[in-house]
Protein backbone atom coordinates (compact mmCIF):
# COMPACT_ATOMS: atom_id res chain seq x y z
CA UNK A 1 0.00 0.00 0.00
CA UNK A 2 2.79 2.40 0.87
CA UNK A 3 4.60 1.59 -2.37
CA UNK A 4 1.53 2.28 -4.49
CA UNK A 5 1.06 5.67 -2.82
CA UNK A 6 4.67 6.60 -3.56
CA UNK A 7 4.14 5.62 -7.21
CA UNK A 8 0.99 7.72 -7.30
CA UNK A 9 2.88 10.65 -5.78
CA UNK A 10 5.70 10.33 -8.33
CA UNK A 11 3.29 10.87 -11.22
CA UNK A 12 3.54 14.65 -11.28
CA UNK A 13 0.61 15.24 -13.62
CA UNK A 14 -1.90 13.30 -11.54
CA UNK A 15 -0.63 14.45 -8.18
CA UNK A 16 -0.41 18.12 -9.17
CA UNK A 17 -3.90 17.96 -10.67
CA UNK A 18 -5.36 16.87 -7.36
CA UNK A 19 -3.27 19.36 -5.39
CA UNK A 20 -4.31 22.22 -7.68
CA UNK A 21 -7.95 21.15 -7.36
CA UNK A 22 -7.67 21.19 -3.59
CA UNK A 23 -6.03 24.63 -3.61
CA UNK A 24 -8.72 25.99 -5.91
CA UNK A 25 -11.43 24.59 -3.62
CA UNK A 26 -9.70 26.22 -0.64
CA UNK A 27 -9.63 29.56 -2.48
CA UNK A 28 -13.32 29.17 -3.30
CA UNK A 29 -14.25 28.48 0.32
CA UNK A 30 -12.13 31.42 1.46
CA UNK A 31 -13.86 33.68 -1.07
CA UNK A 32 -17.25 32.55 0.24
CA UNK A 33 -16.27 33.11 3.87
CA UNK A 34 -14.86 36.57 3.18
CA UNK A 35 -18.06 37.68 1.44
CA UNK A 36 -20.55 35.69 3.53
CA UNK A 37 -21.70 38.62 5.68
CA UNK A 38 -22.45 40.77 2.64
CA UNK A 39 -24.67 38.18 0.95
CA UNK A 40 -28.43 38.71 0.92
CA UNK A 41 -30.78 36.30 2.75
CA UNK A 42 -31.45 34.37 -0.46
CA UNK A 43 -28.92 33.45 -3.15
CA UNK A 44 -29.69 32.20 -6.69
CA UNK A 45 -28.02 28.80 -6.94
CA UNK A 46 -30.44 26.71 -8.98
CA UNK A 47 -30.29 28.65 -12.24
CA UNK A 48 -31.75 25.87 -14.39
CA UNK A 49 -35.14 26.05 -12.65
CA UNK A 50 -37.96 28.34 -13.83
CA UNK A 51 -37.84 31.98 -12.89
CA UNK A 52 -38.94 32.83 -9.36
CA UNK A 53 -38.46 31.62 -5.83
CA UNK A 54 -37.51 28.13 -6.99
CA UNK A 55 -34.07 29.39 -8.04
CA UNK A 56 -33.26 30.78 -4.63
CA UNK A 57 -31.83 29.15 -1.55
CA UNK A 58 -30.98 30.58 1.83
CA UNK A 59 -27.51 32.03 2.30
CA UNK A 60 -25.94 28.82 3.72
CA UNK A 61 -26.99 27.17 0.45
CA UNK A 62 -23.97 28.80 -1.20
CA UNK A 63 -21.99 25.86 0.21
CA UNK A 64 -23.97 23.28 -1.82
CA UNK A 65 -21.62 23.41 -4.84
CA UNK A 66 -18.63 23.06 -2.50
CA UNK A 67 -20.16 19.98 -0.88
CA UNK A 68 -20.80 18.42 -4.29
CA UNK A 69 -17.23 19.17 -5.33
CA UNK A 70 -15.88 17.64 -2.12
CA UNK A 71 -17.75 14.42 -2.86
CA UNK A 72 -16.44 14.36 -6.44
CA UNK A 73 -12.90 15.12 -5.24
CA UNK A 74 -12.89 12.31 -2.68
CA UNK A 75 -14.41 9.75 -5.06
CA UNK A 76 -12.04 10.61 -7.91
CA UNK A 77 -9.05 10.53 -5.58
CA UNK A 78 -10.01 7.09 -4.29
CA UNK A 79 -10.73 5.74 -7.77
CA UNK A 80 -7.51 7.10 -9.24
CA UNK A 81 -5.49 5.74 -6.33
CA UNK A 82 -7.02 2.28 -6.83
CA UNK A 83 -6.67 2.30 -10.61
CA UNK A 84 -3.23 3.89 -10.90
CA UNK A 85 -1.21 0.68 -10.67
CA UNK A 86 -3.17 -0.85 -13.57
CA UNK A 87 -3.69 2.18 -15.77
CA UNK A 88 -2.05 5.55 -15.09
CA UNK A 89 -4.00 7.10 -17.97
CA UNK A 90 -7.33 6.55 -16.23
CA UNK A 91 -5.90 8.07 -13.03
CA UNK A 92 -4.83 11.11 -15.05
CA UNK A 93 -8.31 11.38 -16.53
CA UNK A 94 -9.78 11.38 -13.01
CA UNK A 95 -7.30 14.08 -12.03
CA UNK A 96 -8.15 16.23 -15.05
CA UNK A 97 -11.87 15.78 -14.41
CA UNK A 98 -11.44 16.86 -10.81
CA UNK A 99 -9.46 19.92 -11.87
CA UNK A 100 -12.11 20.86 -14.44
CA UNK A 101 -14.89 20.54 -11.85
CA UNK A 102 -12.87 22.68 -9.42
CA UNK A 103 -12.40 25.40 -12.03
CA UNK A 104 -16.08 25.38 -12.97
CA UNK A 105 -17.08 25.42 -9.31
CA UNK A 106 -14.80 28.40 -8.66
CA UNK A 107 -16.21 30.31 -11.63
CA UNK A 108 -19.81 29.54 -10.64
CA UNK A 109 -19.35 30.61 -7.03
CA UNK A 110 -17.42 33.80 -7.81
CA UNK A 111 -19.86 34.79 -10.54
CA UNK A 112 -22.84 34.19 -8.27
CA UNK A 113 -21.38 36.11 -5.36
CA UNK A 114 -20.22 39.04 -7.51
CA UNK A 115 -23.63 39.32 -9.20
CA UNK A 116 -25.50 39.23 -5.89
CA UNK A 117 -23.32 41.70 -4.01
Amino acid sequence: MKGSFSQFKLDKLTFRGFILSFVLAFITVTFILVNYNTLPPFVPIFNQLPWGDQRLTSTPGIFIPIAIFAAIFILNLIFSFLVYSKSPLIARIFSATTLLVAIMNFLFITRTILVVI
